[in-house]
């Protein structure tokens, strides 16, 4: 089977109500905005706890804490989605501090890393108010990650290479272009061919382990997502290169059943170990779909659409409403289908996950006395998705903008 029925739930059949969808989105950002404590930030949400980690100390990065919010925050308020009742652009200095001191506290000094490091931080604050000391700063940050081993978009250089992809698209400045193009040229020397499955990879050694990750975190198709939107930085020769390895690899490690698609995890599993399919953003369809949906030409268009109705059998994720690994995150590969295809059935099926996850929220809320503060796991990216329904647009938090 392409998914375990029990990591899902049925889907309620809740009429679309685009009231009650802005008043959840202005609820949300009230609420995070009333929350808020210099240098404490927001409540760590129990869900967001790793192992032994201290819950009284502040979560910092893009992925799961502060960055992450306070990008959120002025996002919404930029596209119009909210009025906020103050600016958070004077936080960024001293959170720069405080993710060090986060990422020590975690025995990390992978600074440049763009969902966890300084990059973000760094990046919103240049946004905000560009200094030339900063861009210094940005451009080492991403010179020195272009041979993290990781390879992947969590710590590796594809996020830095998307990060460098919207410096260049803000200012224009060809330096942005020629990283873009340098850490996509690293990264091509370190594909590694499978002779089993007649395709390209890269091996990620992260958290102490060597995998083979195809994923939209960790995996092929991650680092896939800023070369598709960076390909007019590149010759045409190149960028075909690149096509023909990306379409190949998503053909080759595919499973079909019947109308439906999906992909599992890791291209080759631990030896002995049963690694389950997965229907979420960080792993499975979902993420394929998101990752791949500017993909230039028709040759994937089968697979995606097959891969969103996978997504739709599966239902609403249990884990909540969030982007990573929740009903938002999935609910995007609905909205990326409707953007690429036109079909209304997908923003339709957007909507209805939207509307579920609604109540996702309000009973987690519920359940633990608080709202979850991040972007990637929490409230505030679900809010952005929400937007996102009620326009029929796609733009995935901090992949497809910044």
């Amino acid at each position: 089977m392409l998914y375990d029925p029990a990591r899902h739930e049925t889907r309620r059949s809740i009429p679309w109500d685009e009231v009650r969808v802005r008043r959840a989105i202005a609820d949300i950002v009230q609420d995070t905005e009333a929350r808020f404590e210099p240098d404490r930030y927001w409540p760590v949400h129990p869900l967001d706890i790793d192992g032994d980690e201290d819950p009284a100390q502040a979560v910092t990065p893009l992925y799961h804490g502060a960055c992450g919010v306070i990008w959120a925050l002025h996002h919404l308020q930029s596209v119009g989605a909210a009025r906020l009742s103050r600016s958070y652009a004077g936080e960024l200095d001293r959170l720069l501090e405080h993710n060090r001191a986060w990422l020590a506290a975690n025995e990390c000094r992978d600074f440049g890393s763009f969902l966890m490091g300084d990059t973000p931080i760094l990046l919103l604050a240049q946004a905000m108010q560009p200094t030339a000391q900063r861009a210094e700063r940005l451009a080492a940050l991403i010179s020195a990650n272009m041979d993290h081993p990781a390879r992947e978009l969590m710590w590796g250089s594809p996020g830095t290479m998307l990060a460098a992809l919207f410096l260049h698209e803000h200012t224009g400045e060809e330096r942005w272009a020629e990283l873009f193009r340098a850490t996509a040229a690293r990264l091509w020397s370190q594909l590694q061919w499978s002779t089993q499955h007649a395709c390209s990879h890269w091996i990620q050694d992260l958290y102490g382990q060597h995998s083979t990750y195809l994923d939209a975190v960790h995996g092929f198709v991650a680092t896939a997502l800023p070369l598709i939107r960076g390909r007019h930085l590149f010759e045409a020769r190149i960028w075909a290169d690149w096509n023909d390895c990306i379409v190949n690899t998503v053909e080759r490690t595919v499973t079909r059943d019947g109308v439906q698609a999906n992909w599992r995890p890791l291209l080759d599993p631990p030896q002995g170990r049963s690694v389950p399919m997965l229907v979420q953003f960080c792993h499975g369809a979902p993420g394929f779909v998101v990752c791949l949906a500017q993909l230039p030409g028709t040759s994937l268009d089968p697979l995606l659409s097959a891969a969103g109705e996978t997504v739709w059998a599966a239902g609403p994720l249990k884990k909540g409403s969030n982007l990573c690994h929740g009903t938002g995150g999935n609910g995007f590969a609905f909205l990326k289908l409707f953007r690429r295809t036109g079909h209304p059935q997908w923003l339709e099926r957007a909507r209805g996950f939207a509307m579920h996850g609604i109540e996702q929220w309000q009973a987690d809320t519920a359940k633990y006395r608080q709202m979850r503060y991040s972007l990637w796991t929490g409230d505030p990216g679900f809010a952005i998705y929400l937007w996102h329904c009620l326009h029929g647009t796609a733009d995935f938090p901090t992949l497809d903008v910044y």
